[in-house]
């Protein structure tokens, strides 16, 4: 397992004692004050889109529970909405873990999603199934507020002390998987689907579209909507014109893997 940054961390066992990992994980994380334990002592993270907020019942995504995101095409623009949740959940203290097991995440685009390098630390594995390990252990280091994982390996077990991780401590967990993975049982509180929609030309600052499906939330609608990443404002908007606009048809094909561009 190889965790960075600021610098590349000494070889370490597949599946070291949890102490370990813990102590590596600390120790490139700048000194953060212990949040409060659970899930209810610490506010709902807002979207900041009040059509999406209010029909989430916190009003915000939920601190301290599961939360998934699935590829609805091969773009990145799931990579990229994940980086924008972690960015949100981190705030303006917190650390955040991004775990998967390919290198070659665009530093430079996730930034460009409002994501700070200097909170965010990356873990690679060299199996996808100790991603679930490495995100549970990650949870119990009081200076991160979320962490990410990609993975198609998703045991029962796994998710389930990955639940009881967040829920003890407060922190936020992110699934980031492949579209194929909607015809699955949801254990996580909220089920996102994301794809690219094609930009307009003439509107200028306007990087990215996506589509947003709210496939499933917990005591809760599902919805869907069309947003825009804003260079301007560094923020999502919705994108009004495009709202009934059909999204391109583009089905998952093994092998996915996000490009450096988001939409």
């Amino acid at each position: 397992m190889n965790i960075e940054p600021p610098a590349m961390a000494p070889a370490l066992p597949s599946r070291p004692p949890a102490a370990l990992t813990i102590a590596a994980l600390q120790a490139q994380l700048r000194t953060g004050q212990p949040r409060s334990k659970g899930a209810t002592a610490r506010p709902p993270v807002p979207l900041g889109l009040t059509a999406i907020d209010r029909t989430l019942p916190w009003g915000g995504l939920p601190r301290g529970c599961l939360h998934e995101i699935l590829a609805a095409d091969a773009s990145a623009a799931a990579v990229a909405f994940a980086a924008v949740l972690l960015a949100r959940f981190a705030g303006r203290g917190g650390h955040v873990l991004w775990c998967r097991r390919r290198r070659g995440l665009y530093a430079p685009g996730l930034a460009g999603m409002g994501l700070d390098p200097a909170r965010l630390l990356m873990v690679h594995v060299e199996r996808e199934a100790d991603v679930l390990w490495v995100m549970e252990d990650a949870l119990r280091c009081p200076a991160v507020a979320a962490v990410l994982g990609e993975t198609t390996v998703l045991a029962p077990i796994g998710l389930r002390r990955l639940q009881l991780a967040a829920e003890a401590s407060g922190g936020t967990a992110l699934l980031l998987r492949p579209g194929a993975a909607a015809a699955t049982a949801a254990w996580a509180v909220t089920r996102w689907q994301i794809g690219a929609v094609p930009g307009i030309a003439d509107a200028p600052g306007i990087r990215s579209r996506w589509r947003l499906e709210l496939l499933r939330c917990r005591s809760g609608p599902a919805g869907a909507w069309v947003v825009e990443w804003c260079d301007e404002t560094d923020r999502l908007a919705l994108a009004a014109e495009l709202r009934h606009r059909p999204p391109a048809p583009a089905a998952w094909q093994p092998g996915w893997q996000p490009s450096a561009r988001a939409g």
